[in-house]
Parts: structure tokens; sequence; C-alpha cells
């Protein structure tokens, strides 16, 4: 289990915004945990949407302020809720706020939901007049999102002309701490959208079980290598990050998932755990899950 690496991921939702800087501060002292992250919705998915839920964004920036070491982020940011040169500029901002540690989520978006998934993608963007678009087009637009951001950081203005955004003139000043960038993660399961990740991302982030089962993510690991293959991309420089959810009363479950997981060739494991959130919880994750498993 050498080299495996964990976070923590808060939900944002129905939670005051003293008690995910309580979280977010202990799990900056906890060495086991090498980040931290929260999601990107503009309604919440727990609960009725009048349920309180704290901008992904403003949220982070925040608490990128209020950490020091513990790299920071989204799982993941929706590429339809922002044009891809604001989310370069804003992203720029974020890593310079905190030192340089974000790494940037990224994924499609709504277009990738199915079934009651895709009803409340539907309300979501319709509470904020935002256009939802055909899978295709979500996945087409995402990549060409990559190209933008990452010509953002690390070059002058340029122009851009693409089938999904025009750009004339686009800058990015101040620049990034990290160069040429912080590191681009993608999040996707669909077969059509790993192609994007095998073509731009540094990380690739999967939700894990009870979304997805162990069979089908072994399966979405070997058709990413193919993918790597085809393009002439060593499938082992995008790392392997999955998410799981975790109950407090089920630590065990927990421990016996993260083994299946780490076997399946996931380096990264993201333990994540829904409001309240309960004191001590990062600590807790450190010891009950996490130092059970690589101990």
């Amino acid at each position: 289990m050498n080299g495996v690496s964990f976070g923590l991921k808060t939900t944002q939702v129905n939670v005051d915004y003293a008690d995910l800087v309580r979280v977010w501060r202990e799990a900056d002292e906890v060495p086991v945990l090498a980040d931290a992250w929260l999601w990107d919705h503009l309604v919440p998915i727990i609960g009725p949407p009048t349920t309180p839920g704290h901008e992904g964004w403003t949220l982070l920036a925040a608490l990128a302020a209020q950490t020091s070491r513990i790299r920071l982020g989204h799982l993941v940011t929706s590429n339809r809720f922002r044009s891809p040169a604001l989310l370069a500029k804003m992203a720029a901002t974020v890593d310079i706020v905190s030192g340089g540690r974000l790494v940037l989520g990224l994924g499609v978006g709504a277009t990738d939901a199915h079934g009651e998934g895709q009803e409340f993608a539907a309300r979501e963007h319709a509470a904020y007049g935002l256009p939802l678009v055909p899978p295709a087009e979500g996945r087409a637009a995402l990549a060409e999102a990559c190209t933008i951001v990452r010509r953002l950081w690390s070059e002058p203005p340029f122009d851009f002309d693409g089938e999904h955004y025009r750009l004339r003139g686009a800058v990015c000043e101040p620049k990034p701490v990290q160069r040429p960038g912080p590191p681009l993660l993608l999040g996707a399961w669909g077969p059509r959208s790993l192609r994007v990740v095998a073509e731009h991302a540094d990380v690739w982030n999967v939700p894990g079980p009870p979304h997805f089962d162990l069979a089908l993510l072994r399966e979405r690991t070997a058709l990413l290598d193919r993918y790597c293959a085809e393009i002439g991309r060593d499938p082992a420089s995008i790392a392997r990050s999955v998410q799981l959810i975790v109950e407090y009363d089920q630590p065990a479950a927990a421990r016996a998932t993260v083994e299946e997981l780490i076997e399946a060739g996931f380096g990264h494991i993201v333990l994540s755990v829904r409001p309240p959130l309960r004191d001590g919880v990062a600590h807790w994750l450190a010891d009950e899950i996490i130092g059970r498993v690589v101990s």
C-alpha cells in the first residue's frame, strides 16, 4: 500500500461555516490526510431544494485562507456553471490564496446524469437559468475548457476559436503559484468522457461504492488505460482517485472497501463524510479507517 494517499470530503449542505472551518483546520493538522474537498452544486442534492448549501468556490477561497498544509479543491466543479476563462481566473486566485495548494477538479457537468440524477440536474439548472446540453456537446466543451484553462495559466494573452468557446485577448494575471498551473483532476465515469480524461487529466476521479461497484471501476480503469495507449500516453501518468462515503457507525465496512479499492489500483482515496460533522472527525478517519488499513 505504499504510495496510497487519502483525502477528506465535506459536503457543504446543512452545515455552518464555523463547523467547516473547524473540520478543515483539524484535517490540516492530520498528516495522513493529504487533501480536503468540497462539492459544486447550486441546489443541494441532499434534502429539499431549500436546504441551505454554501457556494463552492467562494467557500473554498475562505477555507484556503484558514489552512496551511492540505491540498484542496472540488469533486468536482461543473463546467456548465462558469465559463472556463472565468474559472481559470478564479482558480489562479485560490491557488495564490492557498500558497500553491489547489487541485482543479472539473467535470462535464450534469449531462452525464441519468434517471433521478437527470431530473435533479434539470431542476438545478433551471433554478439558475443555466442551459442543459446534450452529453456529446458537454464532453466537447469540457475538452476545450481544459485547453483554455491550461493556456490561461501559462501563456500571455491569446485568442481562442473553438466550437464552444470564443475568446479575444484572453488573459489571466497574476498566474497561479504552481507552474505551469495546478494539477487538473477530471471527474468522469462514462466511456466517452474517459477519452477526455486520457487527453487532458493529471488525476482521474470517480465515485466509488455505493454509487459504482468494484467491477465497474475495474472496467473503467482498463478502458482508460486503453484510451491512453491509443494516444501514446503512459497510463501511469494519470493518478487514479476514488470517492467513498463513510458512515460513522460502519468503520469496518469502510475499511474493507478501502482495501478493495486499493487492490483495484486506486492510489488516492477520498473519504466523504456527510453532515452533521462530528467533533474530531478528521482524527477519527485517521485512526479508525486510514490507520487500520495502512498499518
